[in-house]
């Protein structure tokens, strides 16, 4: 049986984990912090999950498959290299469309790269 305190703890510890990536991922082209940390935070709040209540609900909160969202990260970190190129400039220059630029693209890439790749290896040691 799953430890109550554990649980207890996932339920109240989790929303603020979640919500600490967001502003480490917010923060991180200018401060320390940045897509992985940020990354590393998520991955460390599903992974708690899975220990409290098991990897099948840590996959059901995720609401997405690991590996897609390894793939979706690494297709959205290219398109900003690509970006550039196709601006006729060299391979991940930054460029900027209204308040937003290739940088922080890139963060969000790299944070779904490694709540992926954690995540997967994370859940496939834990069923086995």
């Amino acid at each position: 049986m799953k430890s109550l305190i554990l649980r207890a703890g996932t339920r109240v510890l989790m929303p603020l984990m979640l919500l600490f990536a967001l502003f480490m991922l917010a923060r991180g082209h200018n401060h320390p912090g940045g897509g992985f940390v940020a990354g590393l935070v998520v991955a460390a709040a599903f992974a708690l999950q899975a220990f409290a209540f098991g990897v099948p609900a840590a996959r059901r909160g995720l609401m997405v498959d690991p590996e897609r969202l390894l793939g979706i990260g690494l297709l959205v970190a290219l398109f900003t290299g690509l970006s550039s190129g196709l601006a006729g400039r060299p391979f991940l220059t930054s460029l900027w469309w209204g308040g937003i630029g290739t940088p922080l693209v890139f963060d969000i890439g790299v944070f779904l790269v490694v709540i992926g790749v954690v995540l997967t290896m994370t859940f496939t040691l834990a069923e086995d």
